[in-house]
């Protein structure tokens, strides 16, 4: 690693803690401060005062929110996450169990997002202003603009209930076979379906900057000398081309990390994929705020570092850029 890149790093890196620290700041205050008590969501409506009273000292409410918010920053720097109000369990160890079902739907989106937009991209920069490029243009547009929520819905009735091909809810079949390659076919059978879901926008977002780029790349000075030159239009697509664009591929993948996450919320939702984001819908509708705090700070951290990694990658793809 160069001095350059050390540089930006030490620079990033002490922009971490305080942004970190903004997002701690406003996702406490607004999850506090959003209309529901939780009390009255854990006890019911039938107590009396005294025992609601001592439920809120339980939990620590009974204290001013910036005292509130100064205990739970104090926790946090040890790692501890709190107490979930309905589990009576660490926080920390609930995200945990959930959280290899989010890495590995998202993951699995997200490279396929990459492939398949990039493959797409390419297909229709080939075939500009022709009918397949007409084709991609217009379908990846459909499935930008769609709600996650109504692919998810349309997957289910076209591809889950009518043909019986994928599975509708869970990760694996409780009645199926507990040996390793049986069970790891079916959660991939269970996972096929919510990751194209998932991986839909992200496609369709990659194979319109890859399609644009590629465009411009194809009609530029250096393509055309390639060609008189005689390279073969492969090494003209992937040397030529297609290495020029794959920085800007990498920068729109990093910066929708957080539109996969907060995607992945509504595909688990649907599909009743038993990840973090499953769990934080359940936490919402509880007011189970430890576990709503801990899930936002994992997905903050997640973008934040995500962009970082993006950053660095797009210099490493593209040495004519220079960090600040």
């Amino acid at each position: 690693m160069n001095g350059s890149h050390s540089h930006y790093l030490i620079r990033r890196a002490g922009q971490f803690i305080p942004t970190i620290a903004a997002i701690l700041l406003i996702g406490f205050l607004l999850i506090h401060l959003a209309p529901g008590d939780p009390v009255l969501a854990l006890a019911g409506d039938n107590g009396d005062a005294q025992y609601y009273a001592d439920m809120r000292a339980r939990f620590g409410l009974d204290e001013p929110l910036p005292v509130q918010l100064a205990k739970y920053a104090g926790n946090l720097v040890t790692g501890d996450l709190g107490t979930s109000y309905m589990q009576g369990r660490p926080v920390a160890e609930i995200i945990a169990e959930r959280l290899p079902a989010t890495v590995l739907l998202t993951a699995s989106a997200l490279l396929i997002s990459a492939l398949v937009g990039v493959a797409v991209g390419v297909y229709a920069a080939t075939r500009h202003n022709r009918l397949g490029d007409h084709v991609v243009t217009a379908t990846t547009l459909a499935v930008y603009a769609a709600p996650v929520f109504l692919l998810g819905q349309l997957a289910i009735l076209v591809l889950a209930l009518r043909t019986g091909w994928f599975p509708v809810q869970g990760m694996t079949d409780p009645r199926g076979d507990t040996t390793s390659l049986r069970a790891g076919i079916d959660v991939a059978h269970h996972l096929a379906l919510p990751m194209l879901v998932l991986a839909a926008q992200e496609v369709a977002a990659v194979a319109q900057i890859t399609r644009a780029g590629m465009v411009n790349e194809l009609g530029s000075d250096h393509v055309r000398t390639a060609r008189a030159k005689g390279v073969t239009e492969r090494v003209v697509l992937t040397r030529h081309a297609l290495r020029r664009v794959l920085p800007s591929v990498v920068t729109v993948l990093g910066e929708r990390v957080g539109h996969l996450v907060a995607g992945a919320v509504v595909v688990e939702a649907v599909f009743g994929w038993p990840g973090i984001g499953r769990l934080l819908v359940t936490a919402m509708q509880s007011r189970d705020i430890p576990i709503v705090m801990g899930v936002f700070l994992i997905v903050a951290v997640t973008v934040v570092i995500a962009n970082l990694l993006t950053d660095l990658l797009y210099v490493k793809l593209d040495p004519r850029v220079r960090l600040g």
